[in-house]
């Protein structure tokens, strides 16, 4: 299954405070140097150029996303963030709905697994504008293995929530967090990820939960100041891409193998053709399963 990293990022905007989660380091600097230092972040901050109807036509079927207060808002709105402020939630949601409208056989999966500057009020409108969006589209949490497309197909739904919350006990349509394991490598090397992929597909999902395999490289301080004016782009995942492709190309899809592959700016290279022929090695009397 496609998957795109801090899948809201693309509409980062500028011009709004820096996120609550910031260290008081990034905090200062955007004090000292303004709407510079934020366009600065940006570069560093985005990991997709895509919207979300270009991601769904694209292939992507899982968001990574994470959800935020904005301080002193008087609308007391729900933004997707990545250190600075992104679309407001109700909007990415009536955007992926309205795709599913028009392909009613397509599925996603929605991980909130980030809450920033959230009370117990901002959980209940978020369930509460989940409902509103979509509806009996949802799949109510039962065990992974159960879930297959001609299950989704039958009941109609299309979105699976997951909700990295102790709320998502309390409301059927969540799926807890821990169903949507993502060990994340936390490095700036190539060949230290790929060891770490590789190791996590060894050890591999537990039976009853779906798995993500993130084939992502995080910058250091270090790396953002040597290549301050470039970005993340260009400064990491394009140099890195052909090693990281080369990893996902020798995997298999599967009850041992992968499952859903995350990527940064995943226009990149054949990423998303390449996940997509994973599929078809699946042999071909096998359920069409997690």
């Amino acid at each position: 299954i496609l998957g795109s990293h801090d899948s809201f990022s693309f509409y980062i905007d500028e011009a709004s405070p820096v996120g609550p989660e910031q260290p008081e380091t990034v905090q200062n600097f955007v004090s000292v140097f303004g709407t510079v230092a934020k366009k600065l972040m940006r570069k560093w901050l985005a990991t997709q150029t895509m919207n979300f109807t270009s991601q769904l036509g694209a292939g992507i079927r899982y968001f990574d996303l994470r959800i935020s207060t904005k301080p002193r808002d008087p609308d007391n709105e729900l933004y997707f963030a990545h250190g600075l402020f992104s679309a407001k939630v109700k909007e990415g949601l009536e955007e992926i709905n309205a795709f599913l409208t028009e392909h009613p056989k397509e599925v996603v999966f929605l991980d909130f697994n980030h809450f920033y500057g959230m009370q117990k009020c901002h959980h209940e409108k978020l369930v509460q504008m989940l409902k509103d969006t979509y509806g009996n589209k949802m799949c109510p949490a039962i065990f992974a293995h159960e879930v297959s497309l001609q299950y989704l197909w039958e009941k109609e739904h299309q979105v699976l929530v997951f909700y990295h919350s102790p709320v998502a006990v309390e409301v059927a349509f969540l799926w807890p967090g821990q169903m949507m394991p993502a060990p994340w490598a936390n490095t700036t090397d190539t060949e230290k990820l790929i060891q770490f992929l590789q190791a996590s597909i060894t050890e591999r999902r537990k039976k009853g939960s779906f798995f993500i395999s993130q084939v992502v490289l995080t910058p250091k301080a270090s790396t953002v100041v040597k290549g301050v004016a470039s970005g993340l782009r260009e400064t990491i995942t394009e140099r890195a891409l052909p090693a990281m492709m080369e990893w996902v190309r020798t995997q298999k899809a599967g009850e041992s193998g992968v499952n859903i592959i995350t990527a940064d700016f995943v226009e990149l290279g054949d990423f998303i053709s390449t996940v997509i022929k994973l599929n078809y090695s699946l042999d071909e009397g096998e359920d069409d399963t997690t």
